[in-house]
């Protein structure tokens, strides 16, 4: 399951778990100062073991535009004020395969939330085959491979919208248990 990071332990956790992740694979370490929400994956034992990172974007002066051409995509002009940035999608080496639908749900549950209709983000071309064939995730490539901070990465704009709006279709998406209780609570 995934949770909102919500006081310092978990914070430090979240930090634990991707600069772990980050340092195996030989990445720059990169904090972030303002986040719209972090979370973090945990199993039914109880271990924390994945993260992910929903960040503002913007055309102007995102750093994540270094690596690929958002500011000129016509679907990120477009869409301006309705688009975030995810980031630190991270699991630690014994748990990847079996938690990746809890960091893609963590994803959509927040997009939704927010009615964030696309997010931008940098995955490497192993990951982004995965989400694309396995698990069926509209995403498009806005520019070419590039080598970015200590590995090659794929500019990526994910359409979060159309995966909130077709929950349906995505048979791996599972949001939080408080928030299937308080939608179907609210009708009864």
């Amino acid at each position: 399951m995934f949770k909102r990071v919500e006081n310092e332990l978990e914070l430090a956790m979240f930090n634990g778990i991707w600069t772990t992740v980050w340092m195996e694979k030989g990445f720059e370490l990169e904090f972030s100062e303002n986040a719209l929400e972090r979370f973090v994956v945990v199993t039914a034992e109880g271990h924390y073991v994945g993260t992910s990172e929903i960040k503002p974007y913007s055309l102007i002066s995102s750093s994540i535009n270094d690596a690929g051409p958002f500011q000129t995509y016509p679907k990120v002009i477009e869409a301006a004020g309705a688009i975030a940035e995810i980031d630190k999608i991270a699991l630690l080496r014994p748990y990847r395969g079996r938690y990746i639908a809890d960091l893609l749900s963590s994803a959509v549950y927040i997009a939704e939330k927010l009615q964030m209709k696309y997010f931008v983000s940098l995955l490497e071309p192993v990951f982004l085959r995965a989400l694309r064939i396995t698990y069926q995730v509209p995403l498009e490539k806005v520019g070419e491979k590039v080598f970015y901070k200590g590995d090659d990465v794929v500019p990526v704009l994910f359409n979060m919208e159309q995966m909130y709006r077709n929950k349906q279709r995505y048979e791996w998406l599972v949001y939080p248990q408080e928030t299937v209780l308080a939608t179907t609570g609210a009708e009864g």
